[in-house]
């Protein structure tokens, strides 16, 4: 693989900030981490069947590394809009085998999952974050986590994904999605996961309707003071296809720009599917900045 000059490393004492830890690892950067996406799945909403295949899953996990990813997510239950769950033996078999190629991987590997069972199978076999678009909240998931050294990122979602995008309301959705995610955290924290393994994440596009994602990546900020890393995936998602008129496939654009600005609002982790595209704008960011404060 090539080298990449952000890099995790294992956490090994105190060291210079900004760092945020996944796991056993501390990843050190003075912009935001970027987080790619391995779909196992046959229904996701963008690339959904194109990594079923294990082989195929592992080669793009390690090809996002090459490019520059900071942590893969790896996930093998679509939470799009109107799916419906997959069994735990189901899901556990389309992630063991790629968890297992990963394991000694530079990188962090994070499990997307919702299921305690899951999750506490994918701890014990390498996985260094939990993803949870249900924020801990199913019976057993808080113990699974507090029982390991993982990190959970706790994800805001109104409803259950296959009935969020019913008519979500909210009177000021800023306002509920910080309390709700400053409340799990305290749940977490008071369950036994120390703070500096806590990540927040607003959930773009999960019980939303287009002005609500907007209106909460415009105010990404309100959601860094609760003293979290905040995480943003907009990634080729379709309120980026409502605002553009374009297709899943035609969305790199909308997806970089919102990643663009959900950096200049604090989001310390920026999930997406196109890691080298993602690196250079930031890099392009990060240049500028460093131009603009001479």
């Amino acid at each position: 693989m090539t080298g990449n000059p952000v890099r995790p490393e294992p956490v090994a004492g105190e060291g210079a900030s900004p760092a945020v830890r996944i796991g056993r690892f501390v990843l050190r950067t003075q912009g935001p981490l970027i987080m790619g996406i391995v779909n196992i799945t046959p229904d996701s909403f963008y690339d959904g069947g194109r990594l079923l295949d294990t082989g195929r899953a592992i080669a793009h996990a390690k090809r996002l590394i090459d490019e520059g990813a900071d942590i893969v997510d790896i996930g093998a239950e679509s939470t799009r809009p109107g799916s419906d769950p997959v069994d735990a033996l189901v899901e556990l078999g389309r992630l063991r085998p790629v968890l297992a190629a990963l394991r000694d991987s530079p990188v962090p590997v994070s499990v997307d999952t919702m299921n305690p069972e899951v999750m506490r199978a994918v701890l014990g076999e390498g996985a260094a974050m939990i993803n949870d678009v249900y924020a801990l909240k199913s019976p057993g998931a808080l113990e699974a986590v507090a029982g390991s050294d993982a990190s959970v990122c706790l994800m805001h979602m109104q409803g259950e994904p296959r009935t969020m995008q019913d008519s979500p309301f909210y009177e000021d959705v800023v306002a509920e999605v910080r309390t709700f995610l400053a409340e799990r955290a305290e749940v977490a924290y008071a369950s036994g996961i120390s703070r500096d393994r806590i990540i927040v994440d607003p959930g773009f596009g999960f019980g939303k309707t287009v002005e609500h994602n907007m209106r909460l990546l415009a105010c990404l900020e309100s959601l860094e003071s609760l003293g979290y890393p905040v995480l943003f995936g907009a990634s080729r998602k379709s309120s980026l296809g409502t605002i553009t008129g374009r297709a899943p496939d035609e969305r790199l654009a909308a997806s970089l720009a919102a990643a663009l600005f959900a950096a200049e609002r604090g989001a310390a982790i920026i999930r997406v599917h196109d890691v080298a595209e993602t690196r250079d704008v930031l890099k392009m960011l990060a240049s500028l900045r460093k131009a603009a404060a001479r």
